[in-house]
């Protein structure tokens, strides 16, 4: 394992407090579920946005209703503490409601999935 990689048991901590997260292939994985394409677009968007702004960019796997998002960093050879930091502010951006939300009826992106 190169320098700064976490190692299983520090990733399997993390992972505790992200609970739709998933350690597979060697990446942080998610699997966001949304109601149709318009919010997979506009999901993709925000992920780009954070991502950009982090210089930390991860792999999307991107279809009608799903998004999938991989974190891992090349350099280090596995997951480091800036994928669980993205991780967690992807996670914030995708599942982001305004206060006292009373606007559209769409399900936008599912909190569960």
């Amino acid at each position: 394992m190169a320098a700064g990689a976490l190692t299983d048991a520090q990733i399997a901590a993390e992972l505790k407090t992200l609970p739709a997260w998933r350690h597979e292939k060697g990446a942080l994985r998610r699997v966001f579920k949304t109601d149709g394409w318009p919010t997979t677009l506009m999901l993709v968007n925000a992920i780009g946005f954070v991502a950009e702004a982090a210089d930390h960019h991860p792999d999307l796997a991107v279809s009608w209703g799903k998004v999938e998002v991989s974190f891992w960093t090349h350099s280090a050879g596995g997951i480091t503490a800036k994928d669980v930091a993205l991780a967690r502010s992807v996670e914030k951006a995708a599942l982001w409601r305004p206060e006292n939300w009373k606007g559209t009826s769409k399900g936008w992106v599912n909190p569960e999935a």
